[in-house]
């Protein structure tokens, strides 16, 4: 019984397991699953990066005060963040790794901070 390769359609000659031709093919195989799984998250890093990014660029002193209206015009993503921190007061940081941001005053002004050793879990 001869079987094929699946990646280049070559004869596959060895062991009766052996499911591809070469290590080349094998490894083309399974990145081309694995790229096609991890789309999602991929899309999702990208989104995380992005936002980290525009964070620590309006941050440069650790702690600032931006108009909301800045960030969505930076394309900043509001539904992606790591993780949460909330205060004793109820206050809840949206973080993008160090970078976290709380909306004040009437969803109108974004505060932006970096995280501090007593914000981490």
């Amino acid at each position: 019984m001869n079987k094929i390769c699946p990646t280049c359609s070559e004869p596959v000659i060895g062991r009766t397991d052996k499911k591809f031709c070469s290590d080349q093919c094998r490894n083309a195989f399974n990145n081309r699953v694995k790229r096609q799984t991890e789309a999602n998250i991929i899309n999702i890093n990208k989104k995380l990066r992005k936002n980290r990014k525009i964070l620590s660029q309006l941050n440069p002193e650790g702690k600032t005060t931006v108009r909301k209206f800045i960030l969505e015009k930076l394309d900043f993503d509001f539904n992606y963040h790591t993780h949460l921190f909330t205060t004793e007061n109820g206050n809840t940081y949206f973080f993008c790794y160090e970078f976290g941001y709380m909306i004040i005053e009437k969803s109108t002004k974004v505060l932006i901070v970096n995280e501090q050793p007593y914000m981490k879990p």
